[in-house]
């Protein structure tokens, strides 16, 4: 019988939870949540829109809702989260201070949090912002899986090359934990590799093996 991952049932039925503008306001601390992170315009929401089959991420778009931690339920123990985008030059300090203070909060301190996804835009790999989340990833012991978002935008032997470049670049400087994969959202390509990932990190990986043997 062919392995169906189990994660894809849960993304499928995936529905917006709540927003939290404070780390206290987040759900209980308990069970299984994977973060999706990215510099404005990576292509965050467009990653998360397609691995769960919706628009979950559509509230990002909205002014005054991307610097809130949005929960995404997949079920009554698994969670996915929509953290803030970076990077936008019209937003005032003082607010970029009040994301990164919760946002250091909320990675620092969940228990339940057991991956990041870490989206880069093929065409401007490693930025700023991406260093210090591999830095804080590999300092935390946090598995991280990063995607090289926007790689239909390159052929696909120039998306290789800089998946080579950048996995090279990652192993020497933090090491082999950090794994990477090419991702598309328009041609839906890296969704097989995702959702393992997922599936591994939410617990979920025993499951399909079962449904697999059956």
């Amino acid at each position: 019988m062919q392995l169906k991952n189990p994660i894809l049932g849960l993304c499928q039925q995936s529905t917006f939870m709540l927003s939290a503008a404070k780390v206290d306001q987040c759900p209980d601390d308990e069970g299984f949540e994977v973060a999706f992170a990215g510099r404005s315009n990576a292509g965050k929401s467009s990653a998360l829109n397609t691995l769960t089959h919706a628009s979950l991420a559509r509230t990002s778009k909205t002014p005054g809702r991307t610097q809130l931690l949005n929960f995404f339920k997949l079920d009554d123990d698994r969670r996915l989260v929509d953290l803030p985008g970076y990077g936008y030059a019209k937003v005032p300090i003082p607010l970029k201070l009040h994301w990164q203070r919760h946002l250091e909060a909320y990675l620092g301190g969940r228990e339940s949090l057991k991956g990041l996804i870490l989206m880069m835009d093929i065409r401007h790999p490693m930025t700023d912002f991406d260093l210090l989340m591999l830095d804080w990833a590999v300092a935390s012991g946090m598995p991280m899986h990063i995607l090289l978002t926007k790689a239909d935008k390159l052929t696909y032997g120039a998306a290789k090359n800089v998946l080579l470049k950048v996995q090279a670049d990652i192993r020497k400087g933090w090491g082999d934990a950090i794994s990477i994969q090419l991702f598309s959202a328009p041609k839906r390509m890296g969704l097989e590799d995702a959702y393992t990932v997922l599936a591994g990190w939410m617990e979920l990986a025993d499951k399909g093996a079962e449904v697999a043997g059956q």
